[in-house]
């Protein structure tokens, strides 16, 4: 949640601060200015490529901020880490009090070396003096009654800590640390962990840039990271061109044809808002495991969204065109070819970034099927042994690459359909 006010924070004092300062930089003359109506209009919509400069910065900051980056100059409060003590009160079988001292050390849990309990004397009286060691993030049970005269009596009992009264089942909390008390009346200490993600959950940066340094220079299980990152993007790219290829001409049959619409609906809009995911236990058990299978499980990714987005872009035509394309002479071929085939140019290229989208989306789980190379088996054998920057390093390499397809898609259809919004 703090997290999230942080960024909605840096999102509004950003939009206020680029827009002052475009209201002082804005021509004139340029195309915006020079239109009656900006709002609604789509081709008065550009990008802000510093609001897109600045969204990717806060990500980052954000990200280092709370890891512990050592690239950020700043970070929130982290997990504590070095000495402390606290003060217990114990009671024996005779109703006898005495306090004793517990001289606590935490280690960043980043360190291969663990600090040993350090040294303390015992003291004088029944409860004696203890020491722990814990590392950051994590907690720890002190056994304080095994040291003490008497402890196995059923009377006794640690009755207060620092002065707080404590029971068992019930917790307190004291500078730097959190202390709970188990049913059997042992002691289980935590840390203060402050706002900081511990690097399991969430490595910094530069983790994930080391990590990618070394899977590019000594692979992995066996393979390059080109080589994962190649067969991934091989079987989307034919998985999706096969989804086209079928789905276009379905569609296509489905917007000029009421027979076809009506024989194929059913199944298009059936499958449709099945999950591919769902479709794996069948493909394995008709496919097998081998690349067969992956490529038809993303060729049903993006076959219904390419059929849906031909037969929407056909369904989309203005009659009117059609109807002066008749007046002309033209015949059926001619009309197909030069009114129908541009007008839903646009709605398929749509159709094909989100099929894409969700083809890259699914390559994980299809390389999940017995695969020995692929993207989406380096995150998923890095997640079993716990190689979290691995895993993080894999999906931004897949939202790298899955974007770049995206802008090289956008790329093309304003070469290809230039006519788009007019």
């Amino acid at each position: 949640m703090t997290i999230l006010l942080i960024y909605i924070a840096i999102f509004v004092g950003a939009f206020f601060a680029i827009k002052a300062i475009e209201k002082f930089k804005t021509k004139e003359t340029d195309f915006t200015s020079l239109k009656t109506v900006t709002f609604g209009d789509e081709s008065a919509v550009i990008s802000n490529r510093a609001a897109s400069f600045i969204s990717v910065l806060a990500i980052f900051m954000i990200w280092g901020a709370f890891t512990g980056s050592k690239l950020m100059p700043f970070h929130v409060p982290g997990p504590f880490i070095g000495d402390f003590s606290f003060t217990y009160t114990a009671t024996n079988a005779a109703g006898e009090t005495d306090d004793a001292l517990v001289k606590v050390v935490v280690y960043d849990s980043k360190s291969d070396k663990v600090l040993p309990k350090p040294d303390i004397e015992p003291g004088p009286g029944f409860a004696k003096n203890d020491s722990a060691s814990i590392a950051a993030w994590r907690s720890g049970l002190i056994k304080v009654r095994r040291n003490d005269v008497g402890y196995g009596e059923n009377d006794y009992k640690v009755v207060s800590i620092d002065g707080q009264s404590i029971s068992p089942s019930s917790e307190i909390f004291i500078d730097n640390a959190r202390i709970y008390m188990t049913a059997k009346g042992t002691l289980s200490l935590t840390p203060e962990k402050g706002w900081q993600m511990e690097s399991l959950y969430l490595p910094p940066p530069e983790d994930v840039w080391s990590r990618l340094i070394k899977v590019a220079s000594e692979g992995y299980k066996n393979f390059s990271l080109f080589e994962h990152l190649g067969w991934s993007l091989l079987r989307v790219v034919g998985g999706f061109l096969a989804g086209a290829i079928v789905g276009i001409p379905l569609g296509y049959s489905m917007g000029l044809s009421g027979w076809f619409r009506g024989w194929f609906d059913p199944i298009v809009e059936f499958m449709r808002p099945v999950p591919p995911l769902a479709l794996i236990p069948l493909v394995i058990i008709w496919f097998g495991i081998d690349e067969e299978g992956k490529i038809i499980l993303l060729f049903l990714a993006s076959l219904w969204i390419m059929t849906i987005s031909a037969r929407a872009g056909v369904s989309g035509v203005t009659i009117s065109k059609i109807h002066a394309a008749y007046s002309l002479g033209a015949s059926k071929w001619q009309i197909m070819r030069h009114v129908i085939i541009p007008n839903s140019l646009p709605e398929i290229f749509t159709g094909a970034r989100v099929a894409m989208g969700v083809c890259w989306g699914t390559v994980v789980a299809a390389e999940l099927v017995a695969a020995q190379k692929g993207a989406g088996m380096m995150i998923i054998n890095a997640s079993k042994f716990q190689m979290t920057d691995l895993v993080i390093l894999g999906i931004v390499l897949i939202g790298v690459i899955g974007y770049s397809i995206d802008i090289l898609m956008r790329i093309s259809e304003k070469y290809l359909v230039p006519w788009k919004g007019k």
